[in-house]
């Protein structure tokens, strides 16, 4: 039987989540350009890199970035948008990549962590984001804050869009935020159905776990607007930090 992130991750995804806009991720790679210290020219891996935004935001910025996802949907979209020949775009699992590293930077964005039942399998990702960089490398990884999402989850929305309806429905369940989508044919009414679900890891455990994958952390944020990370108030966990 597939994972779940192995259906949702496809063409009904680009439907869902089509808000996410390409001027967000200027701004956010502007950012996050501060917080690496990155030279120009550096060699960027973007783990997790869906439709390529941040990717061709970066490589924009003059960066050497390569890409990598699972979902070739959306590799496809990706290679699709303008100055996408300047991003190397490669499909592989997080778990095991199929590249030598030698990264100056690894960004890991937007909750594209926390997608398996085990934390072995997670420290298999973080160990992977070790091995892609130099020694002295950077990380993001910009993950869920679980404290704001569990006071601030919407149980269920709908809405229109085009020739779809979208219905969600969210659920904090055995540790992990659940969010279940039906996508409805207003043409024919045939339904689409995906499931989601991210393990909600506070920031205590995130911590281990970095550790125990050798990477170091020298910074946590709350946003993309915000330097401090605050528990109940911040919306994200931006992780920032380097392999020793």
């Amino acid at each position: 039987m597939s994972e779940w992130y192995e259906k949702s991750f496809g063409e009904d995804y680009l439907i869902v989540y089509k808000h996410r806009d390409f001027g967000g991720a200027r701004r956010e790679v502007e950012r996050m350009i501060g917080w690496l210290s990155l030279p120009a020219g550096a060699k960027v891996l973007d783990l997790c890199c869906g439709m390529g935004r941040h990717s061709l935001a970066l490589a924009e910025a003059g960066y050497e970035v390569t890409g990598i996802d699972l979902s070739e949907a959306l590799l496809r979209e990706a290679r699709a948008q303008e100055g996408a020949e300047r991003v190397t775009w490669v499909r592989s699992d997080m778990r095991e990549l199929p590249l030598e590293g030698g990264f100056d930077a690894v960004v890991n964005l937007f909750t594209s962590f926390g997608y398996f039942e085990e934390d072995e399998e997670h420290l298999k990702v973080l160990r992977e984001i070790r091995r892609m960089l130099k020694p002295g490398g950077k990380f993001i990884i910009d993950f869920l804050n679980p404290s704001y999402v569990i006071a601030h989850l919407v149980p269920h929305s709908n809405r229109e869009d085009g020739d779809n309806l979208i219905d969600e429905k969210r659920r904090i369940e055995d540790g992990y935020v659940k969010k279940d989508i039906i996508l409805t044919s207003k043409i024919d009414g045939t339904p689409r159905q995906y499931h989601e679900r991210v393990k909600l890891y506070p920031l205590e455990k995130f911590r281990d776990l970095l550790a125990a994958a050798g990477l170091s952390l020298e910074a946590v944020h709350g946003s993309y607007e915000e330097d401090e990370y605050e528990a109940e108030t911040s919306p994200r966990m931006i992780f920032v930090g380097k392999r020793p």
